[in-house]
């Protein structure tokens, strides 16, 4: 399998995810992860399937989760688990939070273009971004994932996914 690597420094994922694009335009769909969520193999398994077999107008699919473990969570409203809102806060009709994987349509880059363009910044203002900009963004319930952000998350990661460490 061909394995294309840039490295590069980035203010923030969003910035990472569009240094790709120049590799990604054009190739369909595809998903994205940052490099510090955790999560069972089958449960990608799934929304790997569920992303696959879903119709071209669906233009995202993020992975969400109802475990919340994150000093900044964002909160996701996707009654139905179509996505209408990404937040900062909780609110009632947002039962899930983003799990840092994204499934990705080609309208899905234009909007990133447009984003960098006008100097938004974080992936969470690019999601937001694309469910303001009209794409069909759905929800996937991943079951648990977890973000590892400090040495102490790295034991519960291994104690969740059966691992010695």
């Amino acid at each position: 399998m061909p394995l294309d690597v840039l490295v590069k420094a980035t203010p923030s994922s969003m910035h990472s995810l569009h240094e790709l694009g120049g590799m990604l335009r054009g190739q369909g769909r595809f998903i994205a992860t940052t490099v510090d969520t955790v999560f069972r193999p089958e449960d990608f398994l799934r929304y790997v399937e569920a992303f696959a077999s879903a119709p071209e107008s669906v233009d995202a699919m993020m992975a969400v989760t109802r475990f919340v473990d994150d000093e900044k969570p964002l909160y996701v409203a996707a009654p139905g688990m179509r996505v209408g809102a990404f937040l900062d806060a909780p609110r009632q009709d947002a039962e899930f939070v983003s799990g840092g994987i994204y499934g990705l349509g080609p309208r899905c880059l234009d909007v990133l273009e447009e984003c960098i363009s006008s100097g938004v910044s974080r992936m969470r203002n690019y999601q937001r971004a694309l469910v303001e900009a009209g794409l069909d963004v759905r929800a996937f319930d991943m079951g648990k994932i977890m973000d590892v952000d400090h040495v102490d998350d790295i034991s519960k990661a291994n104690r969740f996914l059966g691992c010695e460490g």
